[in-house]
């Protein structure tokens, strides 16, 4: 039997590899994407947050927030209660694109797991968000 981590490792390059063009044609980059999809489930409380949730490096984020500032897809605004940091939230703009991408990448995700059947593509889903949320 392979490794865990041997077998991850090859889903996971399959599908960077094969959401390259989905990213591409809605004009994310894969961090975008990872930022994108970390707020539609919440609003960042700090920049910082955002960067420990995705797992980026924060003195990176900056260039980041401010190229999906510019393209309309995220604000940043002062946090009233720490006037040093900042709220980032996505706009309509941001949502909507967020959901465009995501859907490409459904759907690529349902071909990689095209040979399982709806329930065990359902139980694969849970127990890897289950493993996830425990790291």
């Amino acid at each position: 039997m392979t490794d865990l981590g041997a077998s991850l490792a090859r889903i996971v390059r399959r599908l960077m590899k094969a959401e390259e063009p989905v990213l591409r044609e809605h004009g994310l980059s894969m961090w975008a994407y990872a930022a994108l999809s970390s707020l539609a489930e919440r609003p960042a409380t700090s920049q910082l947050a955002l960067a420990k949730a995705i797992g980026y490096d924060k003195t990176r984020l900056i260039g980041l927030l401010d190229e999906l500032a510019e393209a309309g897809l995220v604000v940043r605004e002062r946090d009233p209660a720490d006037r040093r940091s900042h709220i980032v939230r996505l706009t309509p703009d941001g949502e909507a694109r967020h959901a465009a991408a995501r859907a490409g990448i459904r759907a690529l995700e349902d071909e990689l797991l095209g040979a399982l059947s709806a329930a065990e593509q359902r139980a694969f889903r849970a127990m890897l968000a289950r493993i996830a949320d425990e790291a």
